[in-house]
């Protein structure tokens, strides 16, 4: 799979080459600073506590999914990627704090951010008032994204500070996560719309919610750049 994210689906490909602001997400200073370590510890840890919440908010979109869902493969896929969120992602985020001395009862409490908030109900709300074309576009930035920052970390990193992040993002599991949900989107396009689902309307308007989601992982890294509220 290419660091350029371009192998997790034609779909996924069109919409990424569309969002204004991918490569402001995939290379922000908070990823840049994970890739070479200069990234302040504090920064980073305010960063987990926040995506341990968002990651909850998460979880349940993705359980919104199997609800919208069409097919049994759907189901299956939506339920797969709920159990690797909740017990194998949500994880690193719990042993790097624990290292820290931040733990889990503390961790849990953290109060949620108002940009953390936002993008949360944003997805949430793309599945209650949508469909699962509308939920799925909203969930995909960031699967997809940290898939495509993961790998390109694991060839670029100048730093091993940070090492068990970018492990965790570019190995086999997670990539395999995201090569399912990019084949999990270009079946459920073809399943609703046909094999020219690309030349409609329809794919432009999930095309804008995939680059507002986008945008809101901007918003998330430079919430992480702001570790005022991090867990003591």
């Amino acid at each position: 799979m290419s660091s350029s994210g371009t192998g997790y689906g034609t779909a996924v490909t069109a919409w990424r080459a569309a969002a204004p602001d991918w490569d402001a997400y995939t290379r922000h200073a908070f990823v840049e600073g994970l890739r070479d370590g200069t990234l302040p510890r504090a920064a980073f840890l305010h960063y987990l506590a926040q995506d341990y919440v968002f990651l909850k908010h998460f979880s349940r979109a993705w359980a919104l999914a199997i609800v919208k869902a069409d097919t049994l493969p759907e189901m299956e896929a939506a339920t797969a990627t709920v159990h690797g969120l909740l017990h194998y992602e949500m994880g690193l985020h719990v042993k790097i704090c624990a290292e820290a001395g931040i733990d889990a009862e503390t961790l849990a409490a953290t109060p949620e951010h108002p940009g953390n908030m936002a993008y949360t109900r944003y997805v949430l709300e793309a599945g209650y008032s949508g469909d699962f074309l509308d939920l799925l576009a909203a969930l995909a930035p960031c699967v997809l994204g940290y898939g495509e920052i993961g790998a390109r970390l694991a060839a670029e990193a100048t730093s091993d500070t940070y090492g068990d992040w970018i492990g965790t993002y570019a190995g086999d599991d997670y990539q395999g996560i995201c090569r399912d949900v990019g084949a999990l989107i270009d079946g459920a396009l073809t399943h609703r719309l046909g094999p020219d689902y690309a030349t409609l309307p329809r794919f432009a308007m999930l095309s804008a919610r995939f680059a507002q989601a986008t945008t809101l992982e901007v918003g998330f890294w430079d919430m992480g750049l702001s570790p005022s509220s991090a867990p003591a």
